[in-house]
């Protein structure tokens, strides 16, 4: 590890945690609201796909921010050992502020056409390389105001945003659908969380612009020297860049990955496959996020005493455990009919393996006209869980092999697909629309619930399987931004630490969201219906 973090006492240091936290958990909430929307905004902006594919781009969009985020880490990474990490701050806040008001002011597909998809492509583009600026800048502000000893604490503090960030999207996006109701917000009231950010940019400026650059940045700036060349020193020279490699394989893949499969893909697993009321979603999301709001501030302050390695540790090995269980847990506790239906009437795609395809369509182009492709995009866009199979035993014993059309066994019924291949656009459409209606029937035969009964929903236990997730997120991400931040000098702090987080969230995000494209009520890795 190298040289410590240089600090010196700062009566203003409530202040400093208080500007940085505020700033940077307005960021996040500009970054949430996007992803919390995904299903509205793929209606308005994606409105020639299906449901399931309009979703998918619609979160590919969100996931689009993540990609750039390591771009805006080099160049305002850069800036920020260079010029300072006031300024770069201030700039990364004012651009994310900016790009998220856009969104909510951009016509929609109904409108302008492929125009509007393409323009919130740049507005996300926008956010992710803005956020990818900020949160270095910010971590690195506050450790180097902090105590060595308070160092976990403060910096867990910067570590809340993402939750408060989270928090603030969701409370807002429920308020604004309590008031203007359902229909209204999803024709027009999903516009005002975006438009909210303009108020919040104000005061998140004004707070910021009364800080002083950090000591040890002044210190460092007082000393003059060499001219810094941050790339140079952060990724070509060993002494650091073996660092910039354990940040990246050692905390970051683990962290992307766990965060972001606690936070965003238990609320898409809830909403699209367990079919719960997005309403109650989005309260339970609300309620554990609140609930854990603390744990980061707590993880931080514990990494203090007990050493950061320890601590991330058991969040990674935590997550390891329970994450494959925790989700048929929660299947069960919060959908129980279909929990019941799925040990039943198991559902089984029976084919020719050469007939199917990925069903995984990331620019919505794919036409899936196979008998195969057709039973198994049907029971995607139902949210199914589905296995495969070339031969297929009867209650009889006889033994069945797919022709030329694929068939679908749910439980002891059989649904014979159809194949498309050839088929006018036209003739396509009715054949699926045929197909779909005659699986959905078998499938409500079953007893596959169209919805989650809310009778049925085991609230506490759901609410305390979400908190797991969130106790193995939070021990990972708590003391993450201490430990990066020791692990780079001064001159090159910002650049080397800001890289390996974001190129790590980003991966985790990835994850999210190919198990996002692939619905079923199974644990996100890996996905059970190829």
């Amino acid at each position: 590890m190298t040289d410590a973090v240089e600090t010196r006492a700062d009566p203003s240091l409530r202040t400093v945690v208080v500007a940085s936290a505020a700033g940077t958990a307005f960021e996040w909430y500009d970054f949430f609201v996007f992803g919390s929307l995904a299903t509205v905004i793929a209606r308005h902006f994606f409105a020639d796909a299906g449901e399931t594919v309009a979703y998918i781009l619609a979160l590919l969009t969100f996931g689009l921010g993540f990609i750039v985020r390591p771009l805006g880490a080099l160049v305002f990474g850069w800036f920020g050992d260079r010029t300072g990490r006031k300024t770069t701050f201030l700039v990364t806040i004012t651009l994310m502020g900016v790009a998220t008001v856009a969104i909510g002011l951009l016509p929609d597909y109904g409108q302008i056409g492929l125009a509007a998809p393409i323009l919130l492509l740049i507005m996300r583009v926008l956010q992710g390389f803005a956020l990818g600026g900020e949160y270095g800048g910010a971590a690195i502000y506050v450790a180097e105001h902090s105590p060595p000893k308070k160092r976990g604490l403060l910096t867990g503090w910067i570590q809340t945003t993402a939750a408060f960030g989270l928090i603030g999207a969701l409370s807002v996006i429920l308020i604004t659908r309590q008031i203007v109701g359902v229909e209204a917000f999803d024709e027009w009231g999903w516009r005002i969380p975006f438009l909210l950010s303009a108020l919040l940019l104000i005061v998140s400026l004004w707070i910021r612009l009364k800080l002083n650059e950090s000591p040890a940045y002044q210190r460092m700036e007082a000393e003059g020297g060499e001219r810094r060349a941050p790339y140079k020193e952060a990724f070509f020279q060993w002494s650091n860049g073996r660092f910039v490699l354990i940040a990246l394989f050692g905390i970051m893949i683990a962290q992307g990955a766990v965060w972001y499969c606690g936070y965003f893909y238990t609320r898409f697993f809830m909403e699209r496959v367990l079919k719960i009321d997005v309403n109650t979603v989005d309260q339970l999301v609300l309620m554990v996020t609140v609930a854990s709001a603390a744990l980061y501030v707590f993880f931080g302050w514990l990494s203090d005493r007990l050493g950061r390695k320890p601590v991330m540790l058991f969040g990674m090995i935590l997550a390891l455990i329970t994450f494959f269980p925790g989700f048929h847990a929660l299947t069960r506790a919060a959908n129980p009919a279909l929990a019941e239906a799925q040990v039943s009437a198991p559902v089984t795609v029976v084919a020719d393996p050469a007939t199917c395809a990925l069903q995984f369509d990331p620019i919505g182009k794919a036409a899936f006209s196979s008998s195969c492709d057709i039973a198994k995009s049907v029971l995607s866009n139902a949210g199914v869980s589905y296995s495969n199979a070339s031969t297929w035993t009867t209650s009889t014993a006889a033994t069945l092999v797919p022709g030329p059309d694929a068939f679908v066994v749910i439980g002891e019924t059989m649904v014979e697909s159809v194949d498309g291949t050839g088929m006018a656009p036209s003739e396509l459409k009715a054949a699926r629309t045929d197909v779909e209606t005659r699986i959905k029937a078998a499938l409500v035969e079953a007893g596959y619930p169209a919805r989650a009964d809310p009778a049925r929903i085991n609230m506490p236990l759901v609410f305390g399987i979400l908190m797991i997730f969130m106790v193995a997120a939070t021990a990972l991400y708590g003391p993450q931004a201490a430990a990066l931040v020791e692990l780079f000098p001064t001159r090159v702090r910002y650049t080397a630490m800001s890289l390996p987080y974001n190129i790590g969230t980003g991966c985790g995000q990835g994850t999210s969201i190919s198990g996002s494209g692939i619905p079923s009520p199974s644990p996100p890795w890996p996905p059970s219906s190829p």
